[in-house]
């Protein structure tokens, strides 16, 4: 592999949450970023700094073609609004694995805790069995099989699980955004879908990125199937994400309980309270992903101060004044304190 090669990165994804963060990151760390997208044109005006190519990612030909030349693929692709995963996520994945063969890049995966049922919990090692009890697991489960078999015949594959993501960039799908706060407004009643004395495990897109681009810059001594856990943010009785957002935001919001009623009225018509519904039971139970081997590779897991990524966070979604808008855009991007 040539030295162009080894630091050219293709993100599928990239306008997404966790895409957009882990290409910025590398970014930033001296990576060329190609980029593909349905409407290259339109995203090029918002991150002009990355090289966007035209194409769908269901499209084999379109993903090989954006493949050319580049030594690393992180497939951060997920079908829009929890719609159409069981026909849509699988064969995404198999168009990367199957470039990623072609031109021999590595591919990284961003994962979370949905592999996991009842039978791994509460603290779920890289090793536990997956016996997921949802839909959306049995399809976590089944993307990370491929990736292993993929790793087994010339396509290396790093997986990093993390809990629920929040941050700058997090889709209106996340529970931070759409659950604990509301988009563009004060933060005035806080909704906690957790139960107080559950414990509950979150992951800020910025230290994820940085801990992805950690393993990704150690990638060549990682064993060629690769699965790390992010500690992240341990919200140890499920009170201290809600009191952290009160905090930030002034002290004065009310912290309530998320309205689980409504879910399953909602669920038969509305596509997200399906999944909301089908995802419950990870409010229910505490699960902790220990960092270990996450430590034992890095030294250190990257971990912003919670304060620190909780006023960047709502800054983000306009729901802090335009005071704490410099302070934020400050932090936005940059390496938290704690990297390394």
């Amino acid at each position: 592999m040539n030295s162009e090669m080894k630091t050219t990165a293709l993100v599928i994804g990239a306008t997404g949450g966790i895409g957009g963060a882990v290409a910025r990151r590398l970014l930033a760390r001296g990576w060329r970023i190609r980029a593909l997208n349905r409407d290259a044109a339109k995203v090029s005006r918002n991150e002009p700094a990355f090289d966007w190519v035209q194409g769908d990612a269901m499209n084999a030909g379109d993903v090989l073609k954006a493949a050319e030349g580049v030594g690393l693929i992180v497939h951060a692709v997920n079908p829009p609004g929890y719609r159409d995963w069981e026909t849509l996520v699988l064969p995404m994945l198999d168009n990367t694995i199957a470039a990623a063969r072609a031109v021999g890049a590595r591919i990284v995966l961003p994962g979370n805790i949905y592999n996991f049922g009842p039978d791994a919990l509460p603290t779920p090692t890289e090793e536990s069995p997956q016996h997921p009890t949802t839909k959306k697991g049995a399809i976590r489960v089944e993307m990370e099989e491929r990736l292993k078999a993929a790793s087994q015949s010339g396509a290396g594959a790093i997986i990093v699980r993390a809990g629920d993501f929040f941050g700058p960039g997090t889709t209106a799908n996340s529970w931070f955004s759409s659950g604990l706060v509301t988009p563009g407004k004060p933060v005035g009643t806080i909704r906690n879908p957790g139960r107080r004395g559950i414990g509950h495990q979150w992951a800020y897109l910025p230290d994820m990125a940085e801990t992805i681009a950690q393993l990704i810059e150690r990638a060549d001594r990682l064993p060629p199937f690769s699965v790390y856990h992010m500690e992240g943010f341990w919200d140890a009785d499920g009170m201290q994400m809600a009191e952290a957002i009160k905090r930030v935001a002034g002290g004065k919001a009310k912290i309530g309980g998320f309205p689980w009623w409504i879910v399953p009225l909602a669920a038969p018509f509305v596509p997200v309270m399906r999944e909301i519904k089908e995802m419950r039971y990870l409010w229910k139970l505490p699960v902790r992903m220990r960092n270990t081997r996450l430590v034992a590779e890095l030294g250190k897991e990257p971990q912003t101060p919670i304060d620190e990524a909780v006023r960047t966070s709502l800054v983000a979604l306009g729901c802090l004044p335009e005071s704490h808008h410099q302070a934020a855009a400050d932090l936005i991007g940059q390496p938290s304190q704690n990297a390394g």
